[in-house]
């Protein structure tokens, strides 16, 4: 199993020649590379960046070559235009959009997910990087015969597959069955949320906080009790349609995606 982190290899060799640099607009986000700290663009001072992290912490960052990550990969940021000129428009993701977009013939590797909300919500978000990329995103109801599966599949140089685990917290079943997964041409990376329904901001659906649900009753419905929802279908519904932006979702899965992204479609 290929590791998820994102240590200081990555601004190594070939890919430090191709570091793009980003313009630092308010409300871009970005990972500073050494520390870990994500977070939106505030503003500019000078040569340095301000973040803002999700809890409303503000930390200072020199605008150094190649310091930040922006989804996932390398990038410098420069101080953003200030003459008048046409916004880029941005995806959802908040990748700049490829106007005109005809969606790429599909890669042979692939992002499997847990369900159909997760599939749903990641084509919400990612949905004009996945056509860009030529990526398909495939709903494996469950990951517990996440070892059959691949094996089924294959995985290969131009055949990898990257996988999005709901709950991957040490000492979970999810956890456990990651760790028995040895290949190099897999990359599993996942969230802490019991649910993708947590990796929405409560506040993108209208709530202060996801209610506390005890062991042993089913999730979604006891949220959805709780909360006066309904069915989870009625649940979902207003789930999704709250998930508009990259800003509203919370900052683990944000940087999940991206990597899986990344690995399924590197150069191999």
């Amino acid at each position: 199993m290929r590791s998820v982190d994102y240590g200081a290899d990555i601004l190594s060799g070939k890919r430090r020649k191709k570091v793009p640099e980003i313009p630092a607009e308010q409300d871009l986000v970005v990972e500073d590379a050494a520390s870990g700290f994500c977070g939106a663009v505030v503003r500019v001072d000078k040569d340095n960046v301000v973040l803002e992290d999700r809890h409303g912490r503000q930390r200072v960052f020199p605008m150094r070559p190649a310091a930040f990550l922006f989804e996932g990969k390398p990038a410098t940021l420069v101080p953003a235009r200030t003459r008048t000129e046409p916004a880029a428009s941005r995806s959802a993701s908040g990748s700049v959009r490829v106007e005109g977009l005809r969606a790429r013939t599909a890669r042979g590797s692939r992002i499997w997910v847990e369900g159909l909300h997760d599939a749903e919500l990641v084509e919400r978000i990612w949905g004009h990087d996945l056509r860009v990329e030529g990526v398909v995103v495939e709903p494996l109801h469950g990951v517990d015969d996440l070892p059959g599966l691949l094996s089924e599949f294959g995985p290969r140089p131009g055949r990898r597959v990257g996988v999005l685990v709901d709950h991957l917290v040490p000492g979970s079943k999810e956890s456990r069955l990651v760790e028995s997964i040895g290949d190099e041409h897999v990359l599993v990376t996942g969230h802490p949320f019991v649910d993708i329904w947590q990796a929405v901001k409560p506040s993108a659906v209208g709530i202060e906080a996801w209610p506390e649900v005890p062991r042993g009753e089913e999730w979604k419905q006891g949220v959805c009790d709780r909360l006066g929802w309904g069915e989870p279908r009625d649940g979902w519904r207003r789930v999704l349609s709250g998930a508009t932006s990259f800003r509203d979702v919370e900052t683990p899965l944000l940087s999940a995606v991206e990597q899986l992204i990344d690995f399924v479609t590197a150069e191999v």
